[in-house]
């Protein structure tokens, strides 16, 4: 039988692009999502769409009612690092009150499997680089903590009644794939803000912070891409069918520095890209790398997408494809 997932979040970039993975295995999905950052026009008319949010009891215990999910894919969430330094309580209340609500329905409704998107910001600032799932769970910002507070109660729902769950902890999301690509309103995020300068639709780009301790002295992030996102989400997916728990890094393994993207960038677009260089955010390490061999020999993931410059043409094409994004 056609196993039915929820995708929460689905609207949006990650959950996206796992739900276009999931219809080419021949799931059932259904997506949830209260478009507040989601874009409806982003899924396909096939795919059932319930405006809402996972915090609405009344919502949630409405479909769960009259729906049969196999397992619940969980995307919803408020993912700004800056924004959450800012708005402390807007994180907690929607990303780990919200899924507090969601995982009493799954309870509820007899769903037995749960697969969530956490974050490299649960970690902090490593101690050790590429990072292992092992690492200490020190988040410095509130949006770290509030992935590793629902963390923290998947494992309780495990070890009480018995949820069947995979944690996957990426680290920068990127790329375009099937059709779908990045659309956030504000952008905030490095490669679509890169881009959008190169075809004129922004101002230069701003570098936050020159003076970490890496070799250019600006960020040092790993970027994945959705594909390879979605086909983790797969593989986790269908491994909780013989297993009970997983927990797994997300990544490429190597990390590019903000000014080694921007050179990237302008390598794919053939244009010169402009930037400005501004004092640090709050709440950024200097460097995150994701250890993530352990997903690679217990369920064979490979990502493929593995060089900077693919990525960004898979975004770029998007991009240049759609200069206005979901709005166009």
């Amino acid at each position: 039988m056609t196993e039915h997932i929820l995708v929460t979040g689905g609207a949006g970039y990650i959950g996206g692009a796992a739900v276009r993975l999931l219809l080419q295995h021949n799931y059932q999905v259904t997506v949830l999502d209260n478009l507040s950052r989601g874009h409806r026009t982003s899924l396909t008319d096939s795919v059932p769409l319930i405006v809402g949010d996972t915090g609405d009891r009344d919502c949630l215990s409405g479909f769960f009612s009259t729906n049969r999910f196999d397992a619940v894919m969980h995307f919803a969430a408020f993912a700004e690092v800056s924004e959450s330094m800012l708005q402390p309580a807007k994180y907690f209340k929607n990303n780990t009150c919200s899924t507090l609500t969601l995982l009493e329905a799954c309870l509820a409704h007899n769903v037995s499997k749960f697969v969530f998107s956490s974050t490299c910001a649960v970690f902090g600032f490593p101690d050790s680089i590429p990072i292992p799932e092992t690492a200490a769970k020190l988040p410095v910002n509130p949006y770290g903590q509030s992935k590793l507070q629902t963390e923290i109660m998947l494992d309780w729902f495990h070890r009480v009644h018995g949820l069947r769950y995979a944690v996957l902890r990426y680290f920068n999301a990127a790329g375009a794939w099937d059709g779908h690509g990045e659309h956030h309103e504000p952008e905030s995020h490095l490669i679509p803000n890169v881009l959008r300068t190169a075809l004129g639709a922004a101002g230069p780009v701003p570098i936050f912070g020159t003076d970490y301790p890496t070799p250019d002295g600006t960020c040092v992030r790993d970027f994945i891409h959705i594909y390879d996102l979605a086909t983790a989400h797969l593989a986790v997916l269908q491994s909780l069918d013989t297993s009970h728990r997983h927990i797994y890094n997300l990544g490429n393994g190597t990390g590019f520095s903000v000014r080694e993207v921007i050179a990237a960038a302008s390598r794919v677009t053939g244009q010169k890209i402009a930037f400005t260089e501004s004092p640090r955010r709050p709440g950024d390490p200097p460097v995150l790398i994701a250890g993530s061999e352990k997903i690679r020999r217990e369920l064979g993931w490979t990502p493929k997408y593995i060089s900077l410059e693919e990525i960004v043409q898979t975004a770029w094409s998007w991009h240049v494809a759609n200069p206005n994004g979901y709005t166009g």
